[in-house]
């Protein structure tokens, strides 16, 4: 882990209003958008903070959806989302300790999944890129969702998986994926 770089893992229903706000502002910062509307989205969600001389630097949240690979049964899966880094600290090694801390607290779950921005960093951390076709679960059906890309974790719990076969999550408000 960095130098100075303290890691703390606080429920959503547990931070504090100006702990909520500092991770809007880094969120939206990082994506460009006002975040609030889909960190909304997100109910009873985990956070990993992590901060450098009292300052947020990096964050990542999970929240419990259920992924079903072909017909194997829902999966209990952490899906990590606002995966954001100031752009001052990027590059040192800020994101890889909040993914690390992600994946260390996740281990009771059947699977990990998240929607990439930089597949690569996630790789680096033993996270694999779904190779098959893509679906949302509605109520009148599979829906395709073409163009979108997931990775997966494997974790203790998770069955054999087959990554090249159909992948879906039910479906959300907000981002599908």
């Amino acid at each position: 882990m960095p130098d100075s770089l303290t890691l703390d893992v606080i429920r959503s229903a547990d931070l504090a209003g100006s702990e909520r706000s500092e991770i809007l502002a880094l969120c939206s910062r990082a994506y460009g958008m006002d975040y609030e509307p889909l960190y909304r989205t997100f109910l009873d969600a985990t956070h990993v903070l992590a901060r450098r001389h009292g300052t947020l630097v990096s964050h990542a949240l999970w929240v419990t959806r259920w992924l079903q690979c072909g017909t194997l049964p829902p999966l209990r899966t952490a899906y990590v989302e606002a995966m954001a880094t100031e752009e001052a600290y990027r590059g040192r090694g800020f994101a890889m300790a909040v993914m690390r801390r992600v994946a260390a607290e996740i281990h009771a779950f059947e699977l990990g999944g998240l929607s990439p921005g930089q597949p690569g960093l996630y790789a680096r951390l033993g996270w694999e890129l779904w190779r098959g076709p893509l679906f949302i679960r509605t109520a009148d059906g599979l829906l395709p969702t073409p163009g979108e890309r997931v990775m997966v974790l494997r974790l203790p719990n998770t069955p054999l998986l087959d990554l090249d076969a159909p992948l879906s999550a039910e479906w959300r408000e907000g981002e599908l994926w």
